[in-house]
């Protein structure tokens, strides 16, 4: 049997400033695309937790509970790093929401709740960590020619999080997203860590877009002919089907079975 894809990354309505998917249409599009399982990994919090678990298993879906959260960056901290976690099991879903828990209470940096690595080692039991792709810290390691640097922040995720640890793969058509992926591939080789494809999944539908881009313009208060607006979002954001994503990464087929 091919392998199935499971979306692994995605925001839901509930990150206000960056996302269109309600949490009943996901699910039922899920369904339609024969994906056994999604994920919602909203940005600090886990506001759709409910109403997700619900819908999912009404509809015969497996729901996976997982979170995108800010990591400090010592060296810029106003450029924090993002990471992704997975709940494995109870164990997880407790220490993920200590986690953002405390992103809240003790590490916020004007207003953004950020987490302290350290608190990773404390709280890693019933985690799986993507690393976040090239907004990851190893991402940036590789876009800026360290792959030193890269390494030892893997191996310190393997000391971490051992097997539940993976390097995250992305093609949305970004700027850089290429640059990375071959850089992680070749260190994921030599280091013989896994891989796992996501589409950092914004919107339904590729045609929800422009609408997507308006709802990202109110929130940073731009307009969206501003030439000065940041462009961090690309049309390919959306529920990816199986097959599409197969295709996408038909050179890398490992990235997709690992999801």
């Amino acid at each position: 049997m091919e392998p199935t894809f499971v979306h692994l990354n995605l925001h839901s309505e509930y990150s206000l400033s960056d996302s269109l998917i309600r949490i009943k249409p996901l699910v039922g599009a899920v369904v339609a695309a024969g994906m056994p399982a999604v994920a919602i990994t909203d940005l600090s919090n886990l506001f759709a937790l409910v109403k997700f678990y619900g819908a999912a298993q009404g509809a015969g879906v497996k729901p996976i509970v997982g979170c995108e959260l800010w990591l400090e960056n010592s060296e810029k901290p106003l450029q924090p790093h993002k990471i992704l976690l997975l709940c494995k099991e109870r164990d997880g879903y407790l220490n993920l929401s200590r986690l953002i828990s405390k992103s809240y209470t003790d590490g916020q940096q004007r207003g953004v709740p950020i987490i302290n690595r350290e608190w990773l080692t404390e709280y890693s039991r019933g985690l799986i960590m993507l690393s976040g792709g090239r907004e990851g810290d190893i991402g940036r390691a590789l876009l800026a020619d360290n792959p030193d640097h890269a390494a030892e922040l893997v191996t310190d995720y393997l000391r971490i999080f051992g097997d539940n640890f993976y390097l995250e793969l992305q093609r949305t058509g970004r700027e850089g997203e290429e640059e990375y992926l071959h850089a992680a591939v070749r260190l994921a080789g030599t280091m013989g860590i896994p891989v796992v494809a996501t589409n950092a999944a914004r919107f339904l539908k590729q045609d929800d877009f422009e609408a997507h881009e308006i709802r990202v313009c109110i929130s940073e208060g731009r307009t969206v002919d501003d030439p000065r607006r940041p462009k961090l979002y690309s049309e390919q954001q959306y529920l990816r089907s199986p097959e599409e994503m197969l295709e996408l990464f038909s050179d890398i087929p490992e990235a997709i079975e690992n999801t």
